[in-house]
């Protein structure tokens, strides 16, 4: 895999994504459940960009703002003592995001499980990280797939067949799992193309992101 390709992949596959492509998934599987007719109705577009912006722009902003600050020394953030405030700013907003949606009751539950999950990923990885370095695009992938397969036995079966049949369209869950296993492969390749990570780091990774879903969905 060139350079070009495993960048792309590497952005494609980066963590603070994970939420806003499940969430996009289940809106356009059953956007009733999230209190609107359609994907495109403006109540959805509000609540997407909400996750959206609390997950990916105003985290990011701060994360990028760390360099000029001194507070890390690279971009890419390969030494791992440089993950530790990035790892810190996007907890306090992911906490934020999930003690809003828990008191609100703004989403269905299984997503709320999702940002708990992702929560708990994140810090296992900030606590892993203190011992040995962790792939935390690996992180995000293993919660990736963790969350796709609780999709299949939760979320396909609780959608009624009318608001199936009038949803954005057909989802096929199993094959969403097959391109999410593919994705995590690809995007492991992608950061041992850039000398980002070890295999060790990887598969550190694909077990903290897997596993913290799971403890997510078993104590909410």
């Amino acid at each position: 895999m060139n350079k070009t390709v495993a960048t792309i992949f590497s952005i494609i596959g980066h963590p603070i994504f994970v939420l806003t492509y499940v969430l996009l998934l289940m809106m356009a599987s059953d956007p009733y459940a999230f209190k609107s007719g359609q994907l495109s109705d403006t109540n959805a577009v509000l609540f997407l960009f909400s996750i959206f912006s609390s997950t990916v722009i105003i985290p990011g902003i701060g994360v990028l703002l760390m360099k000029p600050l001194g507070l890390v020394k690279t971009w890419d953030l390969k030494d791992k003592q440089d993950r530790i405030g990035p790892y810190i700013v996007m907890g306090i907003f992911y906490i934020w995001l999930f003690k809003n949606l828990y008191s609100l009751g703004q989403a269905p539950h299984l997503f709320m499980e999702f940002v708990l999950g992702a929560t708990i990923g994140l810090f296992l990885a900030f606590f892993i990280n203190i011992f040995t370095k962790i792939s935390v695009h690996a992180v995000g992938m293993g919660g990736l797939i963790a969350m796709c397969i609780i999709l299949i036995f939760e979320w396909s079966r609780s959608i009624l067949p009318l608001q199936f049949s009038q949803s954005l369209w057909t989802v096929d869950f199993q094959l969403i799992l097959l391109l999410s296993i593919i994705l995590a492969g690809l995007v492991g390749m992608s950061r041992l193309a850039l000398h980002a990570h070890t295999p060790a780091d990887l598969y550190r990774g694909y077990v903290a992101g897997f596993a913290a879903v799971f403890i997510a969905t078993s104590i909410l």
